[in-house]
């Protein structure tokens, strides 16, 4: 009667530990909205910029600028989208005002603005025509609304603060739905002023009002995602070289993003692993040395290769990538650029043309619960609302691919379930060469992808390891290329 009773509270135990597992795991919080969600699946958006500035030759206008320098002859925003579209980018954002303070719409609110010039005779809106052709052809529509001003006399005046809020409200209220919100970090510093031509400063953390200012704009279109240094939707990469840490976690401290603090750059890039918010990284980079069109710098345009390269090492490390492509003179995206962009399309297609996971026959050292829902076959169906997990407490496991011969590696690719929270703290990928697991490839984060570039090898079986995970691992891909 004894042994019964003991095999009877064995199999309760096991059974209590199998229910257990067979539900969900337990989200390691933070995690991100739906609204993010839909961000991180983006992968690739395009920055335009376009103002006064592509016929000054200048970076950052000074604000004296005349309305009628902007006067482009040829301005084709189905080109701009076309051309970005079938490039595989899912969102584009518009400078609708620079530095300069030029607005690309009819502004009710200033005199400096595309009324006033050639364009159309005074009637054209390329926030209007853009916005337009997004909605045709199934692109997102974002904006760009420079925080500082070096036209506006008021610049640094709590009234500033209210016609930069009512622009807001024409952008979000008559140009809509927009996906992002864009304003980065250049506040104050010499400009015209209005005539003032002299220097001014703002305290940036508090000028601008920004939690009631993102209050404005969530009324009017409550799913916007707010980029800036800090996010609170997604954050600045730390640099603009097309680049984030190779360890990227998605969760920040908040309470740190203040620029001028020692390391923030490095910290912008890597996150923190136990950051209290969900702000994923943006990692902005311009198609030519230039962020608006100089023509000295036609024959500069990055190379297909290039980008490839900018892609591993944005989207390939659980970024966003953000490539600038400015229009030139006439108002079209130049040839060079195109003929890139064209190329940077064929060589995702060609290294990425066909995964060998569908081919081979998966396993992992463990299934949460033994349970099919968690199976390591969820890793290779093309199902992203599925994955593969372990049972709570198991931080490490390994998961192995074998085919029926020899298969070509260039490119191992893992996804998280970031639903639940980002958890891979290290990893490694091993191949079975002459009887032996030989290691190919340590690292640390993976996030919503991480795009690993192997030496090529050749081999009939492969095993990625998860040797520290902040809890249970949830993976809901594994790729090989």
């Amino acid at each position: 009667m004894k042994n019964l009773l003991i095999i009877l509270s064995i199999n309760l135990s096991l059974l209590a530990f199998s229910q257990k597992n067979s539900l969900p795991p337990a989200p390691v919080y933070p995690v991100p909205t739906d609204a993010q969600l839909a961000w991180h699946d983006m992968e690739l958006n395009a920055f335009v910029h376009f103002t006064t500035n592509t016929f000054t030759d200048l970076e950052w206008g000074m604000g004296n600028e005349a309305e009628s320098v902007f006067n482009p002859t040829e301005v084709n925003t189905k080109q701009w989208v076309g051309v970005l579209k079938k490039a595989g980018f899912k969102g584009i954002i518009l400078t609708c005002k620079h530095h300069d303070g030029f607005c690309l719409w009819p502004t009710k609110y200033t005199e400096h603005s595309i009324k006033n010039s050639p364009y159309k005779n005074g009637k054209g809106d390329i926030v209007r025509e853009l916005s337009d052709q997004c909605k045709v052809q199934g692109v997102k529509f974002g904006v760009y609304l420079s925080p500082w001003d070096r036209n506006r006399a008021d610049y640094g005046q709590s009234s500033y603060i209210d016609y930069y809020r009512n622009q807001l409200k024409e952008l979000f209220t008559n140009y809509g739905p927009i996906f992002e919100m864009w304003f980065d970090g250049a506040n104050g510093g010499t400009g015209y002023y209005g005539g003032a031509n002299e220097k001014r400063s703002v305290d940036k953390q508090t000028y601008y009002e920004w939690p009631k200012t993102l209050d404005l704009v969530r009324s009017i279109q409550p799913n916007v995602i707010f980029f800036s240094d800090a996010g609170p939707g997604v954050r600045w990469c730390g640099n603009e070289e097309g680049r984030v840490s190779k360890t990227n976690w998605n969760t920040i401290d908040s309470d740190t993003l203040f620029a001028g603090k020692a390391g923030v750059e490095e910290l912008l890039g890597t996150g923190s692993e136990n950051g209290t918010h969900w702000v994923p990284a943006e990692s902005d980079v311009s198609i030519r040395p230039g962020w608006f069109y100089h023509a000295k710098e036609d024959n500069l345009v990055k190379t297909p290769e290039q980008l490839f390269a900018i892609y591993l090492n944005t989207v390939g490390r659980g970024s966003l990538m953000l490539l600038n492509v400015p229009p030139d003179r006439r108002g079209l995206f130049h040839e060079n650029d195109v003929k890139a962009l064209e190329g940077f399309r064929a060589l995702l297609d060609k290294e990425f043309k066909f995964d060998y996971a569908r081919l081979a026959k998966v396993k992992a050292s463990s299934v949460r619960g033994n349970s099919p829902l968690y199976s390591a076959s969820n890793l290779i169906d093309g199902k992203p609302g599925n994955y593969w997990a372990t049972n709570d407490g198991e931080k490490s496991a390994s998961i192995e691919l074998t085919w029926k011969k020899n298969i070509p590696i260039n490119y191992i690719v893992l996804q998280e379930y970031i639903k639940l929270g980002q958890r891979v703290k290290a990893f490694n990928v091993e191949a079975f060469e002459n009887g032996q697991w030989k290691k190919m490839a340590e690292e640390t984060t993976i996030g919503h992808k991480r795009i690993l570039k192997i030496e090529p090898i050749k081999a009939r079986k492969i095993r990625i390891n998860i040797t520290a995970s902040k809890a249970c691992p949830v993976i809901s891909s594994l790729a090989v290329y």
